[in-house]
């Protein structure tokens, strides 16, 4: 049975994870916006509204399993719409469109250790104790979604943002059968990453998230503690 503390604990990342997800779309279709595409404005997708971006699998059983299982908690939103061909330049602003996610979860993690030294800064001897580490779990939990989110979407594997990197390299050709494939791509990448290493007793994706947003996370709670 799980305790009451460690159900809530899960809830909390689920909703930050949510809501951080959901940011990271916004971002892809602002940065579309800013580069000649209005599809995702058309489709009513520059909004913070849950109920546009949301996606069930994705959003709620997705990481919701992967927190009950000591996995590390994913999820993704409905991806957010563009049309390379309304780029002004298709080929480098769609680099730049699929870059602004991840850079939106790199800033909201800075932003949530801003708030994390502020509130230590400000909440000591002014706030009940239970309140200030209430406060500090919720904001370090913040921060560390967010680099997860980072890294794992800078992945260079289909449909994540970091295959559009290789993309970008692609003869037009093989960018053709990029897009052909990629409707398979999730599928393949939730193999990969989710089991087959239960099968090999091996997990590069936490491997990889360790030496990735794990050590981005000590780098920016050091700083911080430096500041303070």
């Amino acid at each position: 049975m799980y305790s009451f503390d460690y159900l809530l604990a899960i809830v909390v990342s689920v909703l930050l994870v949510m809501f951080s997800a959901m940011v990271h779309e916004v971002a892809h279709g602002w940065a579309a916006h800013l580069c000649g595409d209005d599809t995702a404005r058309e489709a009513g997708r520059l909004t913070l509204d849950p109920r546009a971006h949301l996606d069930p699998l994705g959003s709620v059983i997705l990481p919701i399993a992967c927190a009950l299982l000591g996995a590390p908690v994913f999820a993704f939103a409905k991806p957010v719409p563009y049309n390379p061909a309304r780029l002004r330049h298709p080929r480098r602003d769609e680099l730049l469109v699929a870059l602004a996610g991840p850079a939106s979860n790199l800033a909201q993690a800075v932003l949530g250790t801003a708030l994390l030294g502020a509130t230590l800064a400000l909440g000591r001897g002014s706030l009940p104790a239970e309140t200030l580490y209430g406060a500090m779990d919720l904001l370090t939990t913040y921060v560390y979604v967010n680099l997860v989110l980072c890294f794992f979407n800078l992945i260079p594997f289909p449909p994540l943002d970091g295959s559009k990197v290789v993309l970008y390299f692609l003869p037009p050709a093989a960018r053709r059968r990029y897009y052909e494939l990629q409707q398979y791509a999730m599928f393949l990448l939730l193999l990969l990453l989710y089991v087959l290493p239960g099968l090999l007793r091996v997990d590069p994706l936490g491997i990889y998230l360790d030496a990735t947003a794990g050590q981005a996370y000590a780098a920016l709670m050091t700083a911080l503690a430096a500041v303070l």
